[in-house]
């Protein structure tokens, strides 16, 4: 079943649009910078972005406002610098076909933002999407089959937040998040019985990329925090030696110290923009709604609530719990893991993500999410008497989520509803019916052949929005 998931990827590719535009400027100058100018001086990639970025960043003389200098006097970039270490492999070749083709009498700029390195960037994240895709396909049929783990794969690709993020606007982290929470849980749940220290030591450059993408990720860690006490509750009980539960300790005070060096990128660059190796450049955690978290918003919101956006992952979160309850030893922890990542962006202060496409933030458990859908899957199929008739039953109400998602996505991506805020779920639904089917082919041609003029259109629609959102 891996073929037909890497043909599906390649056919995808004619979907990428190699662009880079708002939080991805972010994540793009700490690739570009450093590759062209040698520096992490921002002022070029603020230059050059995108028309909403720049308007709000840059004074009447086309350079960056001094507000948003730091105290290092660089310009403020709170992004992570993860992204750009998973893209430096593409990065590196395009300059290097770029340097070879200037050699040769090409005019094509070596200035990082040329179509080769947009194109190495978009096709970098797709290409790790597309990876974290496959760990949690391989994750996931250990419990539930290849063909179940394939439909839920194929289906929480395109039924998710994730084709926003890992084609549309894909300088953005999600996919690479994606990416590196499925390497985590994979080789998390592959050395689970007697990890060695070789292996501890794997996991935690595994977890330190994990956290450099997307800091957020820091609550995947309590997958270990359960299994640890799991572990250090067996010795109390009798079921271990002292000398044992010391090497444990001993291996979990490596991970920990394996993980901090390796989050090295992290501190190094904070440190450089910001002055300090620990400021993140975020809201202090203070004003954070730990009193008062917004349970309920984050799932069910109009704006961009995760179920309300993407109902499928209702069904996976069910899958989940289901999965923690036939099987503890693995689905105790990675329910732990997806609670507590919940808990966190439920008292973020920006938990509905400003411009998103339902709740990216939770990109990140897209492996999770395949391992709960397959699983939950498998139990339906075993409801019906032929499996002929299960597979055919699923796979028509899984197209239906995805159809649904794609109307959806084109609806936001066109502004048909507001990319910032509430919508109208009234609206939301007589465009799904009325006005998609209508506008879809034009604008896919448009989206397949005249890329550059469309997103010029959706970026001056962005901009009369905003203002009309701020408008008194």
């Amino acid at each position: 079943m891996e073929r037909p998931l890497l043909l599906l990827f390649l056919l995808s590719l004619v979907l990428l649009n190699p662009w880079v535009r708002g939080d991805g400027v972010g994540y793009y100058a700490f690739a570009r910078a450093p590759l062209i100018d040698h520096s992490l001086n921002f002022e070029h990639d603020y230059i050059a972005a995108n028309t909403a970025f720049r308007e709000a960043r840059l004074d009447e003389h086309g350079q960056p406002k001094q507000m948003f200098r730091t105290r290092t006097g660089h310009l403020d970039n709170h992004f992570t610098v993860g992204p750009a270490m998973l893209w430096a492999p593409f990065l590196l070749l395009a300059h290097g076909g770029v340097l070879l083709a200037r050699a040769l009498g090409s005019q094509v700029a070596a200035d990082g933002f040329s179509a080769p390195y947009r194109l190495a960037m978009a096709f970098g994240t797709a290409f790790w999407g597309c990876l974290g895709l496959l760990l949690a396909f391989r994750l996931a049929r250990q419990y539930a089959g290849d063909l179940w783990a394939f439909l839920a794969t194929v289906a929480i690709w395109w039924a998710s937040s994730l084709p926003m993020y890992m084609y549309f606007n894909p300088s953005w982290s999600h996919a690479h998040s994606a990416f590196a929470v499925s390497l985590f849980v994979f080789y998390w749940h592959q050395t689970r019985e007697q990890r060695t220290l070789r292996q501890w030591f794997v996991l935690a450059l595994i977890a330190a990329l994990m956290l450099n993408v997307y800091y957020a990720n820091a609550m995947l860690l309590m997958i270990l925090v359960v299994e640890a006490f799991r572990d250090y509750a067996a010795f109390r009980r009798g079921a271990g030696t002292g000398t044992a539960a010391s090497q444990l300790l001993a291996k979990h005070l490596l991970f920990a110290a394996i993980t901090m060096l390796c989050l090295l990128p992290t501190f190094v660059t904070r440190y450089i923009v910001y002055g300090s190796p620990f400021e993140s450049g975020y809201a202090s955690i203070q004003s954070w709604a730990w009193r008062s978290p917004y349970f309920l918003a984050v799932l069910f919101s109009s704006e961009h609530g995760l179920f309300s956006w993407t109902p499928l992952l209702l069904l996976a979160a069910a899958g989940l719990a289901l999965f923690k309850w036939r099987e503890p030893r693995v689905g105790t922890p990675l329910l732990a893991g997806a609670l507590a990542f919940y808990l966190f962006i439920a008292c973020y202060p920006d938990w509905a993500g400003i411009s998103s496409f339902g709740s990216r933030f939770f990109i990140s458990l897209t492996p999770l999410f395949i391992l709960g859908l397959s699983v939950l899957l498998a139990r339906v199929a075993a409801l019906f008497r032929s499996q002929r008739t299960a597979v055919t039953t699923v796979s028509l109400v899984l197209a239906a989520f995805m159809l649904w998602n794609a109307a959806f996505m084109f609806q936001w991506g066109e502004h048909l509803i507001p990319p910032r805020g509430p919508i109208s779920w009234s609206a939301m639904i007589h465009n799904q019916f009325s006005v998609v089917p209508r506008q879809l082919a034009a604008h896919l041609e448009n989206y397949l052949f005249h890329r550059r003029d469309l997103m010029r259109q959706i970026e001056d629609r962005d901009i009369d929005q905003m203002k009309k959102q701020s408008a008194p």
